[in-house]
């Protein structure tokens, strides 16, 4: 059950921080906070590892802590500070009502900091921000004001969901930024399809379908993947309905991520000293082009009478081993043909149906395959079902 910290009504002065020690997370780094404001300007909401004092202004505050500002610069701007220094400033019209109170919600999640409008916190997301060197000690929660009085009610601190991988999903990074804008200027014809491939899905929430979890209790990240892509490769415990999440907690960021990378780009890199731990994440789920090269390599070295871990960086690349070439499944990837067009056949990881006029269903694809070969495709994302004329020859895409 979910628990709740209820605060009728306050206000704070201009220049001032209210707090309490009931405005607590249940776990450091990780909650949310809902409540209702009515102000001019300056929503702030403090987060720090300890309660501030009864004269605490988040300005004069020398100890780590989170500001998020909604409508500052006179109700134009959303702020976000980390330990006084402003990390993000961006266009935010409209933030406070100053006739009315407005609900909002903040969440943390391990430097995750996602912020919301409405009575229903994880729904509405306004603007997200992931800080790259996090602050997982915040756990108080504390309400401020800048030059104007702010009313707050409804106050509610409350645990993340089980589920808050949901969160994860909407993290808008500058490397998602940067495929929004090739799919654009491959739609408009501004650049080829050289630069279009599986390599752009490569840790993409797009289309995903699969989380895997990396570190421990206390810092996770989550990464996600594509079923259809994994089992194309190798041998994973996935479902066939219901997203996935596979826990490792014994396994790095850094393997993990080349591991992934060898499967999307068919070459990675990592340091000589990590391919045992790549070698074994590899053999585990059957990558067995990538776990054969990490054998090779480690005896290599070995005869080579050189020293494991003393920082050189090993390149990996998947033998050519298919007769052609083709740009969205270029030479050089770990897929398994035979497995692939085995997915295809089946349907199996679907997650669209395709329906040709005259005929009825005739396909359940895949999104990712699909958005790989054809522009019109990255359109329809969030669609179950495509109609399309008989002229669409759809079995060529799994092709490679």
């Amino acid at each position: 059950m979910i628990e709740e910290k209820e605060r009728k009504s306050l206000t704070v002065a201009p220049f001032q921080c209210v707090w309490s020690k009931d405005l607590k997370f249940r776990e450091a780094g990780r909650g949310c906070v809902a409540f209702d404001a009515y102000a001019h300007n300056d929503v702030t909401v403090v987060f720090r590892e300890n309660v501030g004092s009864q004269n605490y202004h988040y300005k004069r505050d020398n100890n780590p802590h989170y500001t998020v500002i909604l409508g500052s610069h006179r109700n134009r701007r959303l702020k976000i500070e980390v330990d006084g220094k402003s990390v993000v400033d961006v266009e935010g019209t409209g933030l406070c009502c100053s006739f009315a109170f407005q609900s909002y919600w903040i969440s943390i999640y391990d430097g995750l900091i996602s912020v919301g409008k409405g009575r229903y916190p994880f729904q509405n997301l306004v603007f997200q921000w992931l800080d790259s060197n996090p602050n997982c000690s915040v756990q108080y929660v504390g309400f401020s004001s800048w030059d104007k009085h702010v009313g707050y009610r409804n106050v509610n601190v409350l645990p993340l969901p089980h589920n808050h991988l949901l969160l994860w999903k909407q993290v808008d990074s500058a490397e998602y930024d940067r495929k929004e804008d090739l799919e654009e200027e491959l739609e408009n014809g501004q650049t080829g399809y050289e630069e279009w491939g599986l390599k752009n899905f490569l840790e993409s929430w797009k289309l995903s379908d699969v989380v895997f979890i990396v570190g421990n209790g206390n810092i996770e990240r989550p990464v996600p993947a594509h079923k259809v892509i994994l089992q194309a490769c190798g041998n994973f415990p996935l479902s066939s309905s219901n997203e996935d999440v596979i826990q490792m907690h014994d396994v790095t960021y850094v393997v993990l991520h080349a591991f992934l990378q060898y499967i999307y780009t068919g070459q990675t890199q990592i340091l000589e000293s990590q391919l045992g731990s790549l070698g074994s994440l590899a053999l585990q789920y059957e990558v067995m082009p990538l776990a054969k090269q990490c054998k090779e390599t480690m005896e290599r070295s070995m005869l080579n009478k050189k020293l494991l871990g003393v920082g050189k960086n090993v390149e990996l690349s998947c033998p050519n081993s298919r007769p052609h070439y083709c740009v969205t499944f270029p030479l050089g990837l770990p897929i398994n043909v035979q497995r692939l067009n085995e997915l295809h056949s089946s349907g199996e990881y679907s997650d669209v149906n395709i329906y040709i006029e005259g005929h009825g269903l005739v396909a359940r694809l895949h999104k990712i395959i699909l958005s790989l070969w054809s522009v019109p495709f990255m359109k329809v994302r969030q669609l179950t079902s495509i109609w399309l004329s008989p002229l669409y020859h759809l079995c060529n895409f799994y092709v490679i």
